[in-house]
């Protein structure tokens, strides 16, 4: 029986240029939030049609917007890191200490890499925490402003969740939306997003990690083509996971065998203990 912790600690270490993590909902599930299109009973587009992530449904009726947001980041908001993100902070670590790039680019809009203290960060999908003016180009919007969830008072809409509760950009005036990626938006949209630093891990990796993953989305496709073009190893952690040209499939929870990887690379690093 391959060890598939052994193996990917071994692939790490032998790893010189950019180790580059791709997380998707799967990395999360294990911390109560459901996935967007897995395989879990609770996948919350199989309730809900995409055109609700989008600005077009954001413009026709903001406060219907917002009440579905809300709902799905109760459970986001208050959900707390697995083992699969406090192992990537440590293998972040051990790539630190070693002078060794790497780096995580998160699907997730949940936060919880950043809870876990992960510093090597992209969360191109956006942040649940955060909120922006629908306003282009106001001091809190797109291209480059957002705000903090917490200094924006809810009350009045969740006590009356109508379009003229729809909270209020404190500089402008404009309807406030949440501060994520939407289906009918671009990657290069707004400065969070940090889409030329995605392009150019893409460009140079020399191993990719994919955690949880369906490959349904532009960020997934663009690092895998690259790294089929470049012949880059490329491994997959999905225990639904489908076999795919060019791709290592590891069938184990990411909270099982990320913690087990970082175990062997730290045991190899202090082999007395």
């Amino acid at each position: 029986m391959t060890d598939h912790a052994r193996e990917l600690a071994r692939a790490i270490r032998d790893c010189e240029g950019l180790f580059l993590v791709v997380t998707g909902a799967g990395i999360s599930l294990a911390s109560g939030i459901p996935t967007f299109r897995g395989s879990d009973l609770g996948a919350v587009w199989k309730r809900d049609v995409t055109e609700l992530g989008t600005v077009r449904y954001f413009d026709q009726e903001p406060e219907g917007s917002w009440r579905w947001y809300l709902e799905r980041f109760e459970k986001v908001l208050g959900a707390r890191p697995n083992p699969a993100h406090s192992a990537l902070v440590d293998i972040e670590r051990w790539r630190v200490a070693r002078q060794a790039p790497f780096l995580v680019i998160t699907q997730n809009i949940d936060g919880l890499h950043r809870a876990a203290g992960s510093t090597a960060l992209v969360e191109v999908h956006g942040a649940a925490d955060r909120v922006r003016c629908s306003a282009y180009g106001c001091r809190n919007g797109a291209p480059d402003g957002s705000l903090p969830r917490s200094q924006v008072d809810l009350s009045s809409f969740l006590a009356h969740p109508t379009r003229q509760n729809v909270p209020r950009c404190p500089e402008c005036g404009e309807l406030l939306r949440q501060h994520v990626l939407w289906f009918d938006e671009l990657y290069s949209g707004h400065r969070d997003y940090q889409w030329p630093r995605v392009l150019d891990a893409s460009d140079t990796a020399e191993l990719v990690l994919f955690v949880g993953t369906s490959f349904s989305v532009g960020v997934t496709e663009q690092v895998l083509s690259q790294a089929r073009e470049r012949g880059t190893p490329v491994y997959n952690v999905d225990p639904a996971g489908r076999p795919m040209r060019g791709v290592a499939l590891v069938k184990e929870p990411s909270e099982v065998l990320l913690p087990r990887t970082a175990a062997v690379l730290d045991a190899d690093a202090h082999p007395t203990r």
